[in-house]
């Protein structure tokens, strides 16, 4: 029942933080083919384009290697931490082997693991219990941040043409 929570956590988690990363990627380059961005109407166009196509790349990532990632992560970090007798190593480990396995794809995915880290951090410091439903529930919220940039695409185009 203890791998239940876990693993619901962790999928909440990579809801979470796969619709940051895409949201904060298509901020930081907004064209991914690198053409110059001329205007700012220009910059908030491919932003808004750019954000759902990093969210169906990257959350199907995040949710399969990061969870299986994080998992491993925590529990090496919590034997290292045992061995120790230092429990306040344990976050400090984690931080560490959550960043080597962000690693496999350089800054892109080290700056994934760094955010669903700090998320899963913010998840476990809240002290609830997540049930497996709620991690399906999860799965609305990078939906509704693809429907959303995706509809104020159409209406882009809409209103374009």
């Amino acid at each position: 029942m203890e791998g239940n929570k876990i693993i619901s956590r962790k999928i909440i988690s990579a809801s979470i933080s796969s619709s940051i990363f895409a949201i904060l990627l298509g901020l930081i380059m907004p064209n991914p083919f690198g053409e110059d961005i001329s205007s700012l109407t220009n910059y908030l166009f491919s932003f808004t384009l750019s954000t759902p196509i990093y969210l169906m790349y990257s959350f199907p990532v995040i949710l399969t290697y990061g969870v299986l990632a994080s998992i491993l992560s925590d529990k090496m970090s919590q034997f290292f931490a045992a061995k120790m007798k230092d429990d306040q190593i344990e976050t400090v480990l984690s931080g560490i082997l959550h960043a080597l396995f962000g690693l496999i794809l350089l800054l892109y995915s080290l700056g994934a693991s760094m955010l669903f880290f700090m998320t899963d951090r913010i998840l476990v410091s809240r002290n609830r219990t997540y049930k497996p439903l709620q991690a399906v529930k999860s799965f609305a919220f990078p939906f509704g941040v693809w429907l959303i940039f995706m509809g104020i695409v159409y209406l882009e185009h809409i209103v374009n043409k």
